[in-house]
């Protein structure tokens, strides 16, 4: 039967319905009732925060890490409009999430109120739907809705706005009945059209010299790992896997080529611009992937695999379009396609191949601590990097062997999203090491997580690449800047006494002989553990592209030195 619960009741009812264990959050004047009722729900655990950006990363952490939409919850004003970041970040990378933030009541709406910010209109642009609530009775509905949307389809951010009085108002509670709303997911239009486009694309990829798959973050949204890999090993076909797209496919795999774009590896790049058919599983085909679109595979026809209709042709001319889920795309063309080998187009790539020539010149190497990392947790770990030359270190010369082991910003590249992410992550694989991988800058921005981490007891470990610049920026002010690298040093605290004054493990290495040590110790803690590398300052990301070039136009070495005029 039908009974009076208040608002702020029927949310946290509604959240548990839609199986929600764990919240990150900060409370605050606006959410305040939620808050006076969640001590009732021992089964919604809330994790305190020490900022609300951090509180929508690690709910994007655990979406990533388990699949299910990651929950985040601030108070008005200025709480809301802390999530923005973490909410864009999320929309752009396709991440299901749902954050609840509390209003001003609804009489005082529009009269510039305390803490009032009309965070519906901040946030449309990087949602995929947004809604204030204005009755109690509608919160149920709302809730189920929220997670209907930001997990069906291509995933994405949901805001649910709640006024202070409707979290007070009562409400009758029925239980979930039949409310469940949601979005029909695309389809590819009849399924005779679909089986003949998938015929054609077979058909394609048969006639095809030089064929390379571009694997992007819908396989990992579609968890369609076996279907990536049935399809290159039936075909012979290489794979390329974007900075979304790595741990998609085993990179020990002979199939598997390494990560295109802006500091893809040369022979990548050259096998893209090379090909005669590019089939393009969940991916965008973004700036950093492409580089100048005028000079992108020209020669190529495009298969573009893609459950979101408005990214086929966006960015590059498509030849087939094959709208749907990954999973169920690629197994439809697993139906179609016969068994091939590519050996003669797989030797020409192979031939390509080039040294690393990243500018190491001794002392501490980002591929020394990636590899001890690796080695001393036997590969089972989770590696969450943040935004920078480490970002792209991490990509490029970890060897990930597990399906979604790899978690970054990539649309929006979010610095200050390791830490924060980390937790989600490791709250979500609580059996696995998780590290989170940041640069000095990146790492300042949300350093006070670690408070977060000793309270809750979440055992993220820390790695830090310091080399006294904001990297990325300071290589890009070095190649095309004239060196003049405006304010780009940055200042450390002393990360090992930071640590000890949060009571967690810190150390600092400074030559390649302390690295595995450091690392076996962090490991060996129970709980969060840091360690600080002191990378050389100038030590550069190659090759790259240049802004405005294509993938043929790679820089692999250090700039001339400047001439005095």
């Amino acid at each position: 039967m039908p009974h009076q619960l208040t608002g702020a009741h029927i949310l946290c009812r509604a959240l548990l319905e839609e199986g929600v264990d764990l919240l990150f959050g900060y409370p605050g004047g606006a959410i305040m009732p939620f808050y006076h009722a969640l001590p009732e729900y021992p089964g919604l655990r809330h994790v305190l925060v020490r900022h609300e950006q951090a509180a929508a990363h690690a709910a994007d952490g655990y979406a990533r890490a388990s699949g299910r939409a990651g929950v985040c919850v601030a108070t008005s004003g200025p709480g809301a409009t802390n999530l923005v970041t973490g909410l864009a970040t999320a929309h752009m990378d396709s991440v299901p999430l749902v954050a609840i933030t509390g209003q001003v009541p609804r009489a005082m709406m529009g009269r510039d109120a305390f803490q009032e910010t009309d965070i519906i209109g901040i946030t449309q642009p990087i949602t995929k739907h947004s809604r204030l609530v204005e009755d109690a009775g509608e919160i149920a509905d709302a809730v189920h809705e929220a997670f209907a949307v930001a997990q069906e389809g291509r995933p994405g951010p949901v805001l649910i706005d709640v006024p202070k009085d409707v979290q007070n108002q009562q409400a009758a509670w029925t239980g979930a009945g039949a409310r469940r709303a949601g979005t029909a997911t695309a389809s590819a239009g009849s399924p005779l059209t679909q089986a003949a486009l998938l015929r054609e694309a077979a058909a394609m990829i048969a006639a095809a010299e030089r064929p390379l798959i571009m694997a992007g973050h819908g396989i990992v949204l579609a968890r369609a790992y076996d279907e990536l890999r049935a399809l290159a090993e039936r075909t012979g076909i290489p794979v390329v896997t974007t900075l979304l797209g790595i741990s998609a496919f085993p990179e020990s795999h002979p199939l598997h080529l390494g990560m295109p774009g802006m500091h893809g590896e040369v022979h990548v790049n050259r096998a893209i611009q090379q090909a005669d058919v590019i089939i393009g599983i969940g991916l965008r085909f973004d700036d950093r992937v492409t580089g100048n679109l005028a000079g992108f595979a020209r020669g190529a026809k495009v298969i573009h695999i893609e459950l979101d209709p408005t990214e086929i042709g966006k960015n590059v001319p498509v030849t087939i379009a094959l709208v749907g889920d990954a999973g169920t795309m690629l197994r439809g063309l697993l139906a179609e396609v016969r068994p091939r080998e590519c050996e003669s187009w797989r030797a020409e790539i192979a031939g390509q191949v080039r040294p690393r020539v990243e500018s190491f010149r001794g002392g501490l190497t980002p591929e020394g601590i990636l590899g001890a990392i690796d080695e001393a947790t036997g590969g089972r770990c989770t590696v969450v990097s943040d935004v920078g030359q480490h970002q792209m270190w991490v990509a490029k010369l970890f060897p990930y062997q597990r399906p979604n082991t790899h978690i970054t910003s990539g649309g929006l590249g979010t610095m200050g999203f390791a830490v924060p992410a980390a937790m989600g992550v490791a709250m979500a694989r609580p059996g696995e090491p998780v590290w989170a991988i940041s640069g000095d800058g990146g790492f300042q921005m949300n350093l006070q997580e670690i408070a977060t981490m000793v309270q809750e007891r979440i055992p993220v470990k820390m790695a830090i690449f310091n080399n006294g610049y904001l990297g990325m920026v300071r290589q890009w002010q070095q190649f095309f800047h004239g060196r003049r690298y405006s304010a780009t040093p940055i200042w450390s605290p002393d990360y090992v006494r930071l640590a000890e004054a949060y009571g967690i493990a810190g150390r600092r290495v400074e030559c390649a002989g302390d690295v595995e040590q450091a690392v076996r110790e962090a490991l060996g803690r129970p709980g969060p553990a840091l360690v600080e590398f002191m990378i050389e300052q100038e030590l550069n990301v190659f090759p790259m592209i240049p802004p405005g070039a294509s993938l043929s136009e790679p820089i692999e070495a250090e700039p001339a030195p400047l001439v005095p005029t």
